[in-house]
């Protein structure tokens, strides 16, 4: 898997895309970020989600429960936790 640097206007942090078993990943990296710059950039990123086939994966250094009230109901998510300690909290088009 090859991850590649996109440009996504009015985000602060670099995002990266990559395809796995069909599917279409958004990516990026708020661990070393301090509030708001994680939410402001996952919403940001929730605008890359066109399709069922499409996600977006945040990297948190905790899990982001004022985040989840935010994103609009037609979104769903599902947090990991990492063996870091981190979160990687995956975000789809409901279907």
């Amino acid at each position: 898997m090859e991850k590649k640097l996109i440009e996504v206007p009015r985000a602060t942090l670099d995002f990266y895309t990559y395809e796995q078993d069909g599917l279409i990943y958004y990516e990026y990296d708020a661990t070393k970020c301090q509030p708001p710059e994680p939410m402001v950039n996952t919403m940001v990123g929730l605008s890359l989600l066109k399709s069922k086939n499409d996600r977006l994966v945040g990297i948190f250094f905790h899990e982001p429960f004022p985040l989840y009230q935010r994103i609009p109901l037609t979104i769903s998510h599902e947090a990991v936790e990492l063996d870091s300690g981190d979160f990687r909290i995956t975000f789809k088009l409901e279907d």
